[in-house]
């Protein structure tokens, strides 16, 4: 249950969980712009797509971790960790003297990205009543939105203005800044719950992905396809992945059962998850290497210049959550947000130096579109089909997917560009082959030379969306695979606007109960009436509204002792106990609290119609979830009787008593 601290407090809280989980996010894209000139000055561009793969690696394995963590010792310490390992990550990335360190330490700054993502979330739900919080959900959805819309710029502003060093030395003020505010504000929250951590499954997941994610890397550029070590890489990733598949069927606590790929669904559902992620991250980042190349464009401009791509995704993300919300059909999406795709990855090959701006733009719109239409389907779907006890994990499980395919999409393209590029780009007689590193100095050339050195470039560039072109007509078959099934009213609240966009980019919460907490407050808050008029009208107590409410302060006060006094009502909802005392007075009179020199005790009559409102919040709230058709599980009706505590504790908020 949330503890009860006060507005500015709360606000202050939730400020700084916002600002990490928008430094953790924008991380994840801030370097897309900037890296031209990370090759440019640290040299390895062969692997440049580490600088990417290496954080989402990191940042997947960390949120499968965390919130276990979080678990067994506490809200606060986690999170404070969390922002330490981002903050020396940022540092020492920002430090880098060669790739191999900023690879390193750009795993580093992904493990703490994971912490962030995860307990940022469940900290608003531990300070936030649930009345309140669909509407700081939002404010969550936006962060990731802007942070999508900003991180390129933003990497192309430090680069052209500072160095690229400050896409990550920008961190360290502003996580200070959040370590403080933790450190001052943060209540210390945990958990009764022992949590068993799936070290083994989440051990084997991680060094096959890894394993394979260097087999894409490295298959023909530092080794050939046939090489020994590249198949011998690949052998072990697969006998790690048919471990892990062992080990995840004898988990106590399995971070992805294997029994959720028996629903077609999940399977179908997943499979799109990671399409989406390939095709996302993947295009935005080697978008801009295309633009500086060969377009000559500075790293602000390339920044400026995918926004076309951000904007035909959010317009169509939006537009899709919203549709859904209203109508609940959802299976039209996947297929023609694949179709867009496939178009998109397919006209972003006919890029060369002549294209137009507004053809490159409408490519990229095409291209955003696609993956706007299909990237929160999966999430949606996966909520509507699954049973509340793995209500957690499956959602965890697209979460794990879509990222996996973002890690596997930036190795492929980085791949298929470093296969290409000696393929097409051609050094001029008499000039230096490091001096057209830099997009600055292929553009210093005269006409003459830098002619042939733009067009490999646009030619390398045109090779690899080709080749990548056909994962949407993956995702077009797989899509059509999709059945279309009776969507729940918590799915459906959870996908209009902001929460929807957000839900679809966030990492989810760890378990069933803090997944299905957030649906809930996301059906309170946009609920078209007052929960607490109509549930009064349901109890048929003939009480006042602010009597009710102050029925239920009296009763969070008098746990310990029987007795509640003003003074610690004054305390709980940090107002002055005096505009308490005509409502407590009034009950008194109409006999449902007894008042002595101690303070305010339930009567008999005080503590049965106590009773029947608590029952009536249930019934409420069993409304609300009419159509998960769980009601006599244990683990359901726990978090029903929770909910309806937290309910009742956040009651009516006094300004509109």
């Amino acid at each position: 249950m949330p503890e009860m601290i006060d507005t500015r407090r709360r606000n202050l809280v939730v400020a700084a969980v916002l600002l990490a989980m928008l430094l953790a996010a924008l991380d994840q894209t801030i370097v897309s712009t900037a890296l031209p000139t990370m090759v440019a000055d640290l040299g390895g561009g062969a692997h440049l797509s580490w600088v990417v793969t290496s954080y989402l690696l990191a940042e997947t394995i960390m949120t499968v971790l965390i919130g276990k963590f979080g678990d067994l010792y506490g809200r606060k310490k986690t999170f404070l960790v969390s922002v330490a390992l981002f903050l020396v990550g940022s540092f020492f990335a920002g430090w880098s003297e060669s790739m191999g360190t900023l690879i390193a330490f750009r795993a580093v700054q992904g493990l703490g990205a994971g912490g962030l993502m995860v307990t940022s979330t469940a900290i608003i739900a531990d300070v936030v009543p649930l009345k309140e919080r669909g509407k700081f959900q939002g404010f969550a959805g936006a962060v990731f939105g802007v942070a999508t819309v900003a991180g390129p710029l933003l990497g192309g502003l430090f680069v052209d203005h500072l160095s690229w060093r400050w896409a990550f030395y920008v961190n360290i003020p502003l996580g200070i800044a959040v370590v403080l505010v933790a450190i001052a504000a943060l209540p210390t929250i945990r958990t009764e719950g022992r949590p068993k951590i799936d070290y083994a499954g989440i051990a084997l997941i991680a060094l096959a992905a890894t394993g394979l994610t260097l087999v894409t890397s490295w298959g023909g550029t530092e080794y050939a396809w046939t090489s020994p070590t590249i198949l011998w890489m690949a052998a072990g990733s697969v006998v790690l992945l048919v471990a892990f598949v062992f080990v995840e069927q004898r988990a106590a606590e399995p971070m992805l059962p294997m029994r959720l790929f028996r629903s077609r669904v999940f399977t179908v559902s997943g499979i799109l998850s990671f399409v989406v992620g390939f095709a996302m991250l993947g295009g935005i980042t080697y978008l801009p290497i295309y633009l500086q190349y060969v377009r000559g464009e500075s790293a602000t401009a390339s920044g400026l210049w995918m926004l076309p791509l951000i904007a035909g995704l959010m317009s169509t993300a939006l537009l899709t959550g919203n549709t859904i919300s209203r109508t609940g059909k959802y299976r039209i999406f996947p297929i023609a947000g694949s179709v867009g795709l496939t178009a998109g990855l397919f006209l972003l090959s006919l890029l060369d130096a002549s294209t137009s701006y507004w053809e490159m733009g409408a490519f990229m719109v095409v291209l955003g579109a696609g993956i706007g239409l299909v990237m929160q389907v999966p999430v949606i779907v996966v909520q509507s089909t699954t049973n509340y006890a793995d209500l957690g994990v499956a959602t965890s499980g697209i979460s794990f997917l879509r990222t996996m395919g973002s890690s596997f999409g930036v190795a492929m393209f980085g791949t298929i560009y470093a296969n290409q590029l000696p393929k097409h780009l051609v050094v001029p007689p008499g000039v230096d082959p490091r001096a057209i590193a830099s997009p600055a100095a292929v553009h210093a050339l005269p006409d003459a030379l830098r002619a042939p050195v733009v067009a490999g470039y646009a030619e390398t560039v045109q090779m690899m969306f080709l080749i990548a072109a056909p994962i949407g007509l993956v995702a077009l078959l797989v899509a059509l695979f999709l059945p279309q099934v009776q969507l729940r009213d918590t799915s459906r609240a959870a996908a209009a606007g902001n929460n929807g966009v957000g839900e679809s980019f966030a990492a989810p919460p760890s378990n069933s109960y803090d997944e299905l907490r957030k649906l809930v407050s996301t059906v309170v808050a946009k609920s078209s009436e007052d929960p607490g008029s109509a549930v009064l009208r349901r109890s048929g107590v003939d009480l006042p509204l602010e009597q009710a409410w102050l029925l239920g302060r009296v009763y969070r006060a008098s746990t310990d002792d029987g007795v509640a006094t003003l003074a610690e009502i004054a305390e709980m909802t940090k107002v002055p106990g005096g505009i308490f005392e005509p409502t407590a007075q009034a009950l008194v009179r109409s006999g449902h609290l007894a008042f002595g020199d101690d303070g305010y005790r339930f009567t008999d009559r005080g503590a049965e119609v106590f009773t029947e409102l608590v029952r009536a919040w249930r019934r409420w709230l069993l409304d609300q979830l009419r159509d998960w058709h769980e009601p006599d599980q244990r683990d359901f009706a726990q978090a029903l009787d929770s909910f309806t505590d937290e309910l009742i504790e956040s009651g009516r908020q006094l300004s509109r008593v």
